[in-house]
């Protein structure tokens, strides 16, 4: 029987915190930095040609459409319970400059999220037929 206790202890199961690695409890989401979109581009390029590669010559090209755009790519930010951010606040887009979980700027950060989208109108209720009100 094994009894050493001296090995590394179990990584937590499921994300992490960005900040300190613990186990997460919040989540939001910002934008790409400028070397992160780069590096999406270059690995998105990668799977694009692989599959041109492995693709049958008898049936047509896959059409891929367009190259992602940094509008369109987030990425999500892990917080522990020491190092989240408001709810209001992870339920918003953050800039790709944003420093949250930055200690110093909990429990908020150091950007301006993107306003959240408005609310869709409640479609109009659809007529019942009759005998059904």
């Amino acid at each position: 029987m094994n009894t050493d206790t001296t090995g590394p202890a179990p990584a937590p199961a499921g994300p992490t915190c960005s900040l300190c690695g613990q186990r997460a409890a919040v989540n939001w989401r910002r934008r790409l930095t400028d070397d992160e979109f780069t590096a999406h581009l270059a690995l998105e390029q990668e799977r694009r040609d692989e599959r041109l590669l492995l693709a049958d010559k008898k049936q047509p090209v896959p059409d891929f459409g367009p190259m992602p755009e940094p509008g369109e790519t987030l990425r999500t930010v892990y917080g522990c319970v020491n190092h989240a951010i408001s709810r209001e606040s992870a339920a918003l887009i953050h800039s790709k400059t944003c420093t949250a979980p930055a200690v110093a700027d909990l429990p908020g950060c150091n950007c301006t999220p993107e306003p959240a989208p408005a609310p869709e109108p409640d479609p109009t209720p659809q007529q019942l037929p009759p005998g059904w009100d």
